[in-house]
């Protein structure tokens, strides 16, 4: 008789089944660290926040007062972490399941109202800002929550801390809102972004829930750094929009197309600056660590802040610019180019930092922040026309790239060497001596018992 060919036994097959349907079931991505698309839903979701970039910037700009600087802070960082939370649970549930696309749905609508509300934030749109904005925080916590514990017995205890303390959190934004004090308001609202942005800090401690742990901040690296440089995308977008529609609207005038050029030339010198070794080196970094959600938090989560907010800034920069070329500089004006361009330099030297493994800063991003001092009294001292004023700020960044780029694309100690010229020997020189210097504070500390 022929033997007969081996069949699965039975159990093996129906605990396959049983993993093929729990799989079917699951709303997470199961992605283990590994790859995570971003799906087109999330794309849409974001065109929402073009929307709210947009208010966050028209809000500074009629209100160009050291309060009115204050409370676009406020909005924008709610906005901010309204959006980053969001990116935070994409990176774990997953967008092509049914359920998770009535969430984010849910999501853009209440981010909608929230954004709308941003023009009469310290006033009648107050109440509408905080209840959308405590509604997408909590509602959405509380979703992944259930969705993690549905798929493994406490596993869903992370998301369910970071709801209560949004929670904890709520009665400010909510207070605040109801007050009828401005002022009041305005302090019941930093309480209330004091008690969210410290969160991650913490690690989600909770009073007998204890903290998350590495393990439960497990996520895509290559899901988190194509989502955030898809906000930087977003930014700049929005800066440009509003250059093109205030060119556009603008009267004929002396100086009009030099500051279209110089607009443009700054958010392009922006985008290289960050796309051209930031985003690519963050990248790299985050897939590459060990514990990826600790780089998702510290270098994408609250370093890509002042960058994002220097972009937004500068956005306002570009149009008072193109509204009044030639106009002397006035302290709004000076004050808005120096704290956007202070926030962009630093905040992406400090993502730069990290995402390198090194303990400095970039040298190019630290020399062109020196260089904003003698920028900065000559534009207090001498009343230059706007436009000029802010072209050399945009000179800066542009040799901030230049720099950047010959340095990691061949370098210019290199180079200088190649040619014999006494000033690369000069920077190997000292190159080789401050190696060395390290490499002995290294060797002493070892030696040390």
């Amino acid at each position: 008789m022929a033997a007969q060919p081996d069949r699965p036994r039975p159990g093996i097959g129906a605990a396959i089944a049983a993993a093929e349907a729990k799989q079917r079931r699951s709303l997470l991505r199961n992605h283990g660290g590994g790859h995570a698309p971003v799906t087109n839903l999330e794309l849409f979701f974001d065109l929402i926040f073009v929307f709210a970039i947009t208010q966050v910037s028209h809000y500074l700009l009629a209100e160009l007062t050291p309060l009115g600087a204050l409370r676009t802070a406020v909005m924008f960082a709610a906005v901010w972490w309204a959006w980053m939370w969001t990116t935070w649970a994409t990176n774990w549930v997953d967008p092509d399941k049914g359920e998770v696309r009535l969430l984010i749905g849910a999501l853009m609508l209440l981010s909608m109202a929230m954004s709308a509300a941003i023009p009469h934030g310290f006033g009648d749109g107050a109440l509408l800002f905080a209840a959308s904005y405590c509604t997408i925080q909590i509602g959405r916590c509380l979703f992944v929550s259930w969705a993690m514990e549905r798929e493994v017995a406490g596993q869903g205890r992370n998301m369910l801390r970071a709801a209560i303390w949004f929670l904890t959190a709520a009665p400010f934004w909510l207070g605040g809102a109801l007050i009828g004090d401005p002022t009041l308001q305005l302090w019941l609202w930093l309480a209330a972004l004091g008690i969210e942005y410290a969160a991650p800090m913490t690690f989600l401690w909770v009073p007998g829930m204890s903290r998350s742990s590495a393990a439960d901040w497990l996520i895509s690296g290559t899901h988190m750094s194509e989502r955030c440089a898809l906000f930087i995308i977003i930014a700049l977008g929005e800066g440009l929009i509003i250059s093109g529609a205030t060119y556009s609207a603008a009267p004929p005038q002396p100086g009009l197309d030099a500051a279209l050029v110089t607009a443009f030339v700054g958010s392009f010198a922006m985008w290289w600056l960050y796309f051209d070794m930031g985003a690519r080196r963050g990248a790299r970094h985050i897939e590459n660590h060990a514990v990826p959600g600790l780089i998702g938090r510290q270098a994408f989560t609250y370093w890509h802040i002042p960058i994002v907010a220097g972009i937004v800034i500068l956005a306002v920069a570009d149009e008072l610019v193109l509204a009044h070329p030639l106009e002397p500089l006035h302290g709004e004006l000076l004050a808005i180019v120096l704290s956007g361009t202070v926030l962009f330099i630093a905040g992406l030297a400090g993502f730069k930092r990290i995402s390198s493994g090194n303990p400095w800063y970039p040298a190019s991003h630290v020399y062109g922040l020196s260089a904003l001092v003698p920028i900065a009294l000559w534009g207090w001292l001498a009343h230059p026309p706007g436009l000029v004023f802010y072209a050399a700020t945009v000179l800066m960044f542009a040799l901030i790239a230049v720099w950047e780029w010959g340095s990691f694309h061949g370098g210019w100690m290199e180079r200088m060497e190649q040619r014999n010229w006494w000033l690369g020997r000069f920077l190997r020189n000292r190159l080789e001596v401050r190696r060395a210097r390290r490499l002995a504070r290294e060797a002493a500390k070892q030696a040390q018992p």
